[in-house]
């Protein structure tokens, strides 16, 4: 290998890095959402929403660096899907702080206190957290079928998100109370299609396919 493929080689796996260390911080903040509707205080909830910007960031400076990458360093086909994909899982990384951050803006408008639709929130969250995990152990050991695997596990945070917005906000009678359980629900539920994303993202940069033509075999 030359000098210049393996400090082309380095830079590659900084990239990476960056990107596993935003799904880190993304997977930590998101072990924490539920917790914030049940504070007492809304000082968490200002916290959650001010540190935002951290993740967002994070994802600005995976692009940047990825960005030069490309520019500097005109990377073969197989290296260019890598940091491509990276881009994207960024994105995908930045709004899922993005929706923690909103479940968090509820909490600043209202307390909810339905016991059942708490615990349906906790489901998501817990559902998307252990997508979240696995999805860096499919891509370190490039397990397609773990990754399949998580993609359809998506729908399992979908069902939950159907029995909260067909039949847990018809027992609220206050309306702006209804409406901030629907929004919530609705950003948990979008941070499983985040995380399907990135597991597709994953299954393109250890294949070379996107993942629908790997389903329409």
């Amino acid at each position: 290998m030359t000098v210049y493929r393996e400090k082309f080689q380095e830079e590659l796996d900084a990239l990476i890095g960056e990107c596993i260390k935003l799904g880190e911080e993304c997977h930590k903040r998101l072990a924490g959402t539920v917790e914030v509707l049940l504070a007492d205080d809304i000082e968490d909830a200002r916290k959650v929403v001010r540190n935002d910007a951290e993740i967002n960031k994070m994802e600005a400076d995976v692009n940047a660096h990825a960005i030069n990458l490309i520019t500097t360093q005109q990377p073969v086909a197989t290296d260019l899907r890598t940091i491509i994909s990276c881009i994207k899982i960024a994105d995908n990384l930045e709004r899922i702080g993005d929706n923690i951050s909103n479940v968090a803006e509820v909490r600043k408008r209202i307390k909810i206190t339905n016991e059942r639709t708490l615990l349906r929130f906790k489901t998501m969250e817990r559902l998307a957290s252990l997508m979240l995990e696995d999805v860096y152990t499919a891509f370190k050991k490039s397990d397609l079928d773990l990754l399949d695997e998580i993609i359809l596990r998506d729908q399992d945070i979908d069902a939950v998100f159907v029995q909260i917005t067909t039949s847990d906000i018809f027992e609220e009678s206050d309306a702006f109370l209804t409406g901030q359980i629907q929004l919530t629900a609705k950003y948990l539920e979008r941070i499983g299609d985040h995380i399907k994303s990135i597991a597709e993202h994953i299954y393109y940069i250890h294949t070379g396919d996107p993942y629908e033509k790997y389903k329409s075999e």
